[in-house]
């Protein structure tokens, strides 16, 4: 976004990393932490006139229901959930007043299809999902355009990367970030409703989840899917 002309407010909990990231392209930092319940509406107002939002705020919130306390669930519903919601909300009056912008949320392929061990952060991704095809519905009339990005598994930054080396069943693959980053811009440029990012196969697998949910349950089992998501929350936990 920046290559094309764009002037980027960059936000997130890790300033040094914000500072890395802005000597790279031109714009400012805003230091927060999401999961505080102040903080989505105190962001929006700090940085003033929003024209795109690339809402990508995420926790794993991997494990089984019962290995996670209240507070790990609450935290990751604020972070994947509702901080996505407020900031839509703080930013809606003003695109609506010009009668242009865009809203970029930022879910999975996990918000598509369920997986063991996976519970809570399958809801908010799904959560996530629900909102921005109904959201883009109220805003149509508005010329305000709406896009949910669904990346599956991303090599080289992010949760899966961060989680350690994860050994994928065969016939999976992953994606890079710069793919994640290409959908992002064509999804504003062509106000695209969803776009997953995912090798072809994952992509199929992700619009047949839905309608046949057991059939994908046992596919899922046949690859490994409890094994894979197992190794996946112990790497994040090791992250915490």
């Amino acid at each position: 976004m920046s290559r094309r002309g764009a002037y980027l407010i960059l936000t997130g909990r890790n300033k040094t990393a914000l500072e890395d990231t802005a000597r790279m392209c031109s714009g400012e930092i805003i230091v927060a932490d999401l999961a505080e319940p102040e903080a989505p509406a105190k962001l929006a107002e700090a940085a003033g006139r929003i024209d795109i939002l690339v809402a990508n705020a995420g926790l794993p919130g991997s494990g089984l229901l019962t290995d996670l306390s209240v507070s790990d669930i609450d935290r990751a519903i604020a972070v994947n959930l509702r901080s996505h919601m407020v900031l839509a909300r703080q930013v809606i009056e003003q695109s609506r007043e010009r009668r242009s912008g865009h809203l970029v949320f930022v879910s999975s392929l996990s918000g598509k299809t369920a997986a063991p061990r996976s519970s809570v952060y399958n809801a908010t991704k799904f959560g996530l999902r629900g909102f921005g095809l109904a959201l883009r519905e109220e805003l149509r009339s508005d010329g305000v355009g709406v896009s949910t990005i669904f990346p599956g598994f991303i090599r080289d930054a992010g949760m899966f990367a961060d989680s350690g080396p994860i050994r994928l069943p065969r016939f999976v693959g992953t994606s890079s970030p710069e793919d994640v980053a290409d959908a992002v811009v064509r999804a504003v440029r062509k106000n695209i409703c969803e776009i997953d990012v995912a090798p072809f196969g994952m992509r199929v697998g992700s619009r047949f989840a839905p309608i046949a949910p057991s059939l994908s349950a046992a596919v899922q089992r046949w690859f490994g899917a409890d094994r894979l998501v197992a190794d996946l929350a112990a790497g994040q936990l090791n992250k915490r």
